[in-house]
C-alpha cells in the first residue's frame, strides 16, 4: 500500500530523479534516493514543510536535488527505475536511507553530522543523514 499519494506521472518523475541522482550506485543506491524523496513528502518538517507531492519535492527551491539544479534531470525513466520508484512509494525502505531526509557525496569521509542532522551511514559514494524523531516523527 502506498505511503504517499502518487499518480503515474509522479511515479515516473520520482524514477527520473532516482536515475539522475544515483544511476551509478545501482538499484540499491537508486532505492535509497527514492527513500529520501518519499521521506521528504511524508515528513512535513524542517526544510520540507508543506512539501506534499512528488513534483513539489523534486523541484523544491532552495534545498532541492542537485540533478534538477545542474541539468542532469533530462533522461526519461526506464522500466527498471519505474519499478524501483513503485517499491519506495509502497513503503520499501533501505538502510541507511530508511529515515533520511538528506544525502550528499563528500570528497572524503562522511561527517558525523551535517547541518545538525545525524549521519545514518554511507552507501558507496553517498552519505545519508536523518533528523531527530522529535523533529520529524512522520519519517520514523
Amino acid at each position: 500500500m502506498a505511503v504517499i499519494k502518487a499518480n503515474e506521472s509522479d511515479i515516473k518523475m520520482l524514477a527520473r530523479l532516482m536515475r539522475a541522482e544515483a544511476e551509478g550506485e545501482g538499484e540499491l543506491g537508486m532505492l535509497m534516493v527514492g527513500n529520501v524523496g518519499v521521506n521528504r513528502v511524508r515528513g512535513n518538517c524542517l526544510d520540507f514543510r508543506n512539501i506534499r507531492t512528488i513534483p513539489q519535492m523534486v523541484f523544491q527551491r532552495p534545498g532541492g536535488f542537485e540533478a534538477t539544479q545542474k541539468g542532469y534531470f533530462y533522461q526519461s525513466a526506464r522500466d527498471r527505475e519505474i519499478r524501483l520508484a513503485r517499491r519506495v512509494i509502497n513503503g520499501e525502505r533501505q538502510h541507511p536511507a530508511s529515515n533520511a531526509l538528506w544525502f550528499f557525496r563528500p570528497t572524503g569521509d562522511c561527517p558525523g553530522t551535517w547541518y545538525d542532522q545525524t549521519n545514518s551511514g554511507r552507501f558507496k559514494a553517498h552519505c545519508f543523514f536523518i533528523p531527530s524523531s522529535e523533529d520529524c516523527p512522520r519519517v520514523f
